[in-house]
């Protein structure tokens, strides 16, 4: 699915400098892409963030001094609006369950195809969550073995419909212009959609609904 942007600012994490320049040489081709730094650790993130004010930051996991997902608890606290990717080598419980947490709006393994990780950049972007097949299917074991009996279908009409505008990438204020009602009223019914479906915060429950409504392989 080919997206419409603008020009996407881009903040490289990676302690390996083959990593970093790799990843940077391709993306700097992509006429639709913007290099604005890559850095080697956590600490180096937050500070490039704060003054170089990238729209997408692709971040490592494992890293000397601060990792990765406390680096991006901070990125999220300093600028919510900053999307960042998770693109690593691990795809254990231990590691994307506290990222996804920390407020990763993606979660890639460095396996993945330079096209592929166009598009992720071009999807997370644009406000929607991208995950790697397998971190998925983890992720929707997790939601189902925690949620047991809460399932959307608990989930009122308007939540469902609230839920949905989320998957999308629309903030709460969009939400509200789209179905004509307050910001509070919309703040609400998240509140309640993350309690019905026993999820933490509203990446979550975005990461819940796309994967939900994303075709399951036959078994």
């Amino acid at each position: 699915m080919e997206l419409n942007v603008n020009t996407i600012s881009i903040l490289i994490v990676d302690d390996h400098p083959v990593v970093r320049q790799g990843i940077k040489s391709f993306l700097e081709v992509q006429g639709e892409l913007e290099v604005k730094g890559a850095v080697s650790n956590g600490e180096e993130a937050i500070k490039a963030v704060e003054e170089l004010q990238p729209d997408v930051v692709l971040m490592d996991l494992v890293m000397p001094g601060m990792d990765g997902i406390e680096a991006i608890r901070c990125i999220k606290s300093l600028r919510p609006n900053t999307r960042v990717i998770v693109m690593t080598s691990f795809a254990q419980d231990n590691k994307v369950f506290p990222a996804i947490k920390a407020g990763a709006d993606g979660y890639l393994l460095k396996d993945i195809l330079p096209a592929d990780l166009l598009e992720a950049i071009k999807l997370v972007y644009a406000g929607k969550p991208v995950l790697h097949p397998d971190v998925a299917q983890k992720l929707m074991v997790s939601f189902s073995s925690r949620g047991g009996s809460a399932t959307v279908e608990t989930l009122t009409p308007r939540e469902t419909e609230v839920l949905e505008l989320i998957a999308c990438g629309l903030s709460n204020e969009e939400i509200a212009n789209r179905l004509f009602i307050s910001d509070k009223t919309v703040k609400t019914h998240v509140s309640n959609i993350l309690h019905k479906l026993n999820l933490s915060h509203r990446t979550q429950a975005a990461l819940y609904a796309v994967n939900r409504n994303r075709p399951q392989p036959n078994s």
